[in-house]
């Protein structure tokens, strides 16, 4: 005893020194040495069930439960029957001796321990594990212990950890599923027996002027007086142990829920009871107690009654969640509907003291939370299942659901309700299209509901129903969970604002396409009334010393200009959203609609660039300035979303009465030449930059290159002395006039495409893009000063620039255009081979021309022909020595990573090609991969290179598997098998053992990649069996 005792000062005094301010580093590594050290050791457990009974140090306690623990979970087999009996009787009889005093994180901790003992030993050696927790249950005192210890139990045994065998597993579960209905019913017994002891006691309010609640809806969700009654009865005021048992209770039942399978074992009275403690989360009169009366006591009760609100909400969503529904509990999830979307009606219940809003504001977040996840789960999952109920009032829900969402008082609610609004379009739209019979039977029943949605949403994007909310949104710094999603490639990056207004626009094109003409009979009245505003400003323009003034200078004029500006700029978006619901199938029938959008927006256009509303001096330079420059760049970017349609219009009309077509890209092609400038704002240049792109890639009209604007264009690119643009719209513009000669006219036959006069024209204009750059070939050898060699970087990256997007934008066209391509850019292609030697030894100019040449070889690889494919293989080959790769790889950072990537992305490219054309350079590839690439990135932690040289390998294997296995004719006639003979048999086995040691290394991306590759391989050419057959090995 007295060695037990010193044990435990000795213990406490080394567990206050580890947890002192004071104590070092060194130090405490020493203690926790020490500690492990006395945990290891046979029979320490006898210890700690003595500093466990005598000690009240926190510090102590949590040691000693953690060496159960770690003796339980992983030494549990090799202790003696008897200990292990001993342990059994030993904790329980401690937890329950001292449940009421210990902190709960320990208390916690000690049911988590004997659990973990049940996990490994019940039924066979704890046979009355179970048969404990229900008797702590059933007993009054214990209660709150024995439910603690049912959650853990589900927690650990329902879901166990990977350290369990999956059969012990599956007897863990099938044990528990014999336990819940007797489970159910402790619980459901718990809960009602609370509920009916404070209802019994609670004062009953009385009648209030709007206690019509009940109404009609509720009577149509319910069919039944009784339940509305029920759900109509004043919530009880539960005490503290109350209020503690019961959310100890629903925390169970929300745990169970998530693995029990949907049964008749979840009675029609669980259901009720959960749905009642529900209804604490939408009762507003405890919160308003606790703010009144002003004490932190009465703040906390009603933060706990909101709590089982919350709660009960966790368990219905968990039930909500499942979408196997056996036929037996389709009923009771009809019911759960229907009282649910009762408490949906209290919550949006208007009356004389609340608007639907403040209601919702004084309601607990985390409870409107659950509730909207309830309504996303029930349209999500359950809708189509629940719709064909004809007790089931679809429509109300809907018209519920409408106050609901445009109530928010939050922004992220309201994002999250226009979620469950797209589903439910979605939901429809595929109803529509599986049962075409009943299309207009299912749209009628919706049409006003889907209106009333569609005339919301619009109004909440516009300033002039919703300025104050639109207000607070963030339209400059990108929101931090979306630029995450960003980098995981999932979406473009937005702002706050530009994410609300995408979300709403989504749910308008999508109305849209259930109910084209009342859609756009809602949203183009709108847009007509913003444009009359911005059109009608031509009249306040006045000229001033310095340019043109707009002359409105009232501060509240300047105020609703700003608020008209910004909705013409949403209302924009929201035309070129539509774009797509006025061509194909439908182009006939919504001719005449999209034609009046077309011309209004060709109108606009002009307008703005011919008022040079962007360069106009105005009142509010830091506002109105900016919101002119959007609105006009908006409209470019609505004319370019109806490129498909013009394209369409086109082919309908070329041959004859083209004149309103003509007139329609001529006159957007006058909107468009003066914004091609460097002079012009980039956001503005840029939308211009895009729609002549459009027009010349999509629309192809075959009188663009004869119209005025264009050759302007065309002037204003070949001209050295102009300024040149900003790279962006300069790439942009050479592929826009490029295409413009490149593309074949639609409509038209071979004979009459002039591809000699268009062929003669397009090595002109790459002629004059690239003369400065043909020019650096004759100094490429010479030493360049700094200065100079800098001018040339820039020659070389404004060139290889445009080249590349001219190669990319026709790589996937004619044999025809290519041909054309590849003649007026062979000059350069030729420099550009000259130049790489010169610029090895600068990365950042080879990773510009590598990107030139694999775009080349992707797109061009037939035109450019064998001999000089072959002559720039073998120019790279010869440039990339074991010591330039070493240099790039070890010495040059990512740009160097990104040359060598680059280089090998060509050699992809080559080794996949069909025929015996590149063959002989194999072994000169494979000789690269494995003596000289692979030595320098194997032993590197860094994932860089890596995915590309194991790409190339598999590539090489994949498309030249006859390098390595030859097939003998002979020998498959006579045997009827293909004997495949091996050769390169060297080169094979090292591919094979490069494969083999990346799995050994951390990287699980490589792992994933490489294991996908040897699979494929193996799934087409056997590779596991030659590979043993071979005797390789790994």
């Amino acid at each position: 005893m007295a060695s037990e005792e010193a044990s435990l000062r000795a213990l406490e005094s080394l567990m206050t020194e580890f947890f002192h301010n004071c104590t070092t580093n060194e130090r405490k590594r020493e203690i926790e040495e020490l500690l492990n050290n006395f945990a290891q050791q046979i029979g320490a457990w006898r210890f700690c069930l003595y500093f466990l009974s005598s000690t009240r140090n926190d510090y102590v306690m949590m040691y000693s439960l953690t060496v159960f623990e770690n003796l339980i979970n992983k030494m549990w087999l090799g202790v003696p029957s008897q200990d292990k009996m001993e342990i059994r009787s030993c904790l329980p009889k401690l937890l329950l001796a001292h449940h009421k005093t210990l902190p709960y994180f320990i208390r916690n901790k000690l049911c988590k321990v004997i659990v973990d003992i049940g996990r490994q030993d019940w039924p066979m050696f704890y046979h009355d594990f179970f048969t404990n927790i229900l008797q702590l249950i059933q007993s009054p005192v214990t209660t709150p212990l024995g439910l603690i210890m049912l959650k853990t139990t589900s927690e650990e045994l329902a879901c166990p950890r990977e350290d369990l065998s999956v059969a012990r597993k599956e007897e863990l579960r099938k044990l528990l599923l014999d336990q819940v209905q007797t489970v159910l019913g402790l619980l459901t017994g718990i809960l009602e027996s609370i509920w009916d002891k404070h209802s019994v006691t609670a004062a009953t309010p009385p009648p209030s002027p709007t206690s019509g609640e009940s109404g009609d809806l509720l009577s149509s969700l319910l069919q039944s007086p009784s339940a509305a009654k029920l759900l109509n009865q004043p919530i009880p005021i539960l005490d503290t142990e109350s209020e503690y048992i019961c959310s100890l209770a629903l925390e169970c039942l929300a745990h169970l829920f998530s693995w029990i399978p949907l049964s008749t074992s979840i009675t029609p009275s669980l259901l009720t009871t959960i749905f009642h403690f529900a209804r604490f989360g939408c009762d507003t009169r405890v919160r308003k107690m606790s703010s009144v009366n002003g004490s932190s006591q009465n703040s906390v009760l009603g933060q706990e009654r909101g709590r089982l609100g919350v709660l009960a909400m966790s368990c219905i969503n968990e039930l909500m969640s499942k979408n196997c529904v056996p036929m037996e509990f389709e009923e009771y999830l009809l019911r759960m509907f229907q009282q649910t979307f009762y408490l949906l009606q209290k919550i949006t219940k208007e009356n004389n003291a609340h608007t639907v809003k403040s209601r919702l504001e004084e309601l607990d977040e985390s409870y409107i939370e659950k509730f909207t996840d309830f309504l996303r789960l029930f349209v999500s999952v359950h809708l189509r299942r629940i719709e064909s109920y004809s007790q089931f009032p679809v429509v109300e829900f809907l018209a519920l659901l409408f106050k609901y969402t445009f109530h928010q008082p939050t922004h992220e609610g309201y994002f999250s309700c226009l979620d469950i609004w797209t589903l439910f379009l979605d939901y429809l739209t595929s109803k529509i299209k599986s049962r075409l019979a009943d299309k207009e039977a299912v749209l009628n029943r919706y049409e006003d509901a889907l209106v009333l949605l569609l005339t919301e949403v619009l109004n909440r994007i516009q300033f002039r129903y919703n300025q104050a909310q639109l207000e607070e949104l963030d339209d400059e710094t990108l929101d931090d969970d979306v630029r995450s999603r960003v980098e995981q490639g999932q979406l473009q990056q937005q702002t706050e604002w530009q994410r609300y207004l995408r979300q709403s626009l989504e749910v308008v094109a999508k109305v849209m396409e259930l109910l084209p003409t009342h859609a756009f009979s809602t949203l183009f009245p709108v847009l007509q009334d913003n444009l009359e505003v911005y059109l009608g400003l031509q009249q306040f323009v006045v000229t001033s010393g310095t340019g043109h003034r707009l002359n409105i200078t009232a501060e509240n004029d300047c105020r609703r200009l700003h608020c008209s500006l910004r909705d013409l700029s949403s209302l924009l978006q929201a035309v070129g959203r539509l774009a797509e619901y006025f061509i194909g199938d439908v182009f006939a029938a919504r001719f005449n609609d999209a034609l009046t959008v077309v011309e209004r927006l060709v109108k606009v256009t002009l307008y703005g660039s011919q008022i040079k509303l962007y360069n106009i001096e105005t009142a509010v330079p830091s506002v109105l300035k900016p919101d002119l420059i959007d609105v006009h760049a908006q409209s470019l970017a609505a004319l370019q979303a109806y490129s498909h349609w013009l394209a369409q219009f086109y082919s309908e009309v070329h041959r004859q009465n083209p004149e309103q077509f003509i007139s329609l890209v001529s006159t957007a092609l006058e909107a468009i030449t003066p914004l091609i400038s460097s002079k012009v704002q980039e956001k503005l240049l840029l939308s211009a930059c895009h729609l002549l792109v459009s027009l010349a890639t999509t629309v192809r009209p075959v009188f663009l290159i004869s119209i005025p604007a264009v050759q302007k264009v065309f002037n204003r690119i070949t001209d050295t002395s102009a300024q040149r643009l900003p790279d962006k719209a300069q790439v942009l513009v050479c592929r826009a006039l490029s295409n413009v000669l490149l593309l074949p006219w639609p409509n038209l036959p071979e004979s009459e495409q002039q591809w000699a006069v268009r062929s003669t024209n397009h090595a002109s204009l790459i002629s004059a893009l690239t003369r400065e750059y043909r020019q650096l070939k004759s100094n490429a050898i010479l030493p360049q000063r700094k200065v100079q060699l800098e001018d040339t970087k820039v020659i070389i990256h404004q060139t290889l620039s445009v080249l590349e997007d001219i190669v990319e934008s026709i790589s996937g066209e004619s044999t025809k255009s290519r041909q054309i391509c590849y003649q007026s850019l062979q000059e350069s292609v030729q420099v550009s081979l000259a130049l790489f030697p010169a610029f090895i030894h600068q990365s950042d100019v080879t990773d510009e021309m590598l990107s030139f040449f694999l775009t080349l070889f992707q797109g061009l690889r037939v035109q450019m022909g064998v001999p000089f494919t072959e002559q720039i293989i073998q120019t790279f080959l010869n440039m990339f020595t074991r010591e330039q790769l070493a240099e790039s790889i070890l010495h040059e950072g990512s740009t160097g990573c990104r040359v060598v990537e680059k280089f090998l992305k060509i050699l992809q490219v080559v080794v996949q090609e069909p025929g015996q054309v590149f063959k002989p350079f194999l072994p000169s590839v494979i000789s690269l991969c494995m003596e000289q690439v692979y030595p320098i990135i194997a032993e590197r932690s860094s994932p860089d290179v890596k995915a590309e040289l194991f790409e190339l390998l598999f590539r090489i294997l994949h498309h030249n598997w006859r390098y390595f296995f030859k097939s003998s004719v002979l020998a498959s006639v006579q045997r009827g098998i293909a004997e495949e003979q091996m050769e390169n048999e060297a080169q094979f086995s090292a591919i094979m053992q490069a494969f083999g040691q990346s799995f050994l290394q951390p990287d699980i991306h490589l792992f994933k990649q490489n294991l996908f590759y040897l699979e494929t391989l193996n799934t087409k050419q056997k590779l596991y069996h030659k590979w043993t057959q071979e005797g390789s090995k790994l």
